[in-house]
């Protein structure tokens, strides 16, 4: 059963009310999609926060306009990092019997054995994109590292997902590698060879006067 969130239709788009709108709490954002009207609408900051956090990014919310419901994912979302605060949402509206294709975050967990012996773990990709019916569209995917040893890469195609759905990302990209460790450059001795192969000193000597 997806989880609700209520939200208010907009009718005023004057700048300043949007302000009026932060002001109090909320933020501006639009629902739409699947034969659906788009629909300028409002929402309460503290109530989407906890809303994602409980559904996960790509969860299915049924989205309560009044006296109107949708079955949404979020499809964008534009934040301030300066002041810490959602700018702007876009709700999308989708036919559960329906699949969708999105992009889902990558998460690394385990510690890569190669970084014991000094190897530096590398994420190269951070989102892959896949295919399923929305209910089924997990809100991020777990790729294990620990069998990463130095110059090891894993792979999009070596990541697993459940049947229900489809990797639709270049399985050759890189999704994370562990470099080998970084050689110190030996210190030079300002010593070099002439053309007959002896070396010769090029620091300059101390005066012995």
């Amino acid at each position: 059963m997806s989880i609700s969130i209520q939200a208010n239709k907009r009718t005023d788009f004057k700048n300043s009310t949007n302000r009026k709108i932060r002001d109090e709490g909320n933020f501006p954002a639009v629902v739409y999609g699947n034969k659906t009207e788009s629909t300028p609408i409002y929402l309460n900051s503290a109530d989407f926060i906890k809303t994602i956090r409980e559904a996960g990014r790509n969860g299915v919310l049924t989205l309560q306009v009044e006296k109107q419901k949708y079955s949404v994912m979020l499809h964008d979302i534009q934040t301030d990092p300066l002041k810490n605060e959602i700018v702007h949402a876009d709700f999308q509206v989708v036919d559960m019997k329906k699949e969708i294709d999105t992009e889902v975050s990558l998460s690394l967990v385990g510690e890569a054995k190669g970084t014991k012996e000094g190897g530096v773990l590398q994420q190269s990709l951070y989102e892959i994109s896949l295919k399923g019916l929305p209910q089924d569209i997990p809100s991020s995917i777990d790729v294990d590292v620990s069998d990463l040893g130095i110059n090891d890469t894993i792979t999009v195609g070596d990541i697993k997902v459940d049947k229900k759905l489809e990797i639709t990302h270049n399985a050759e990209d890189t999704v994370a590698s562990v470099l080998p460790p970084q050689q110190e450059e030996e210190p030079d001795s300002g010593e070099v060879q002439d053309a007959e192969g002896d070396v010769e000193v090029t620091k300059e000597k101390d005066n012995e006067e």
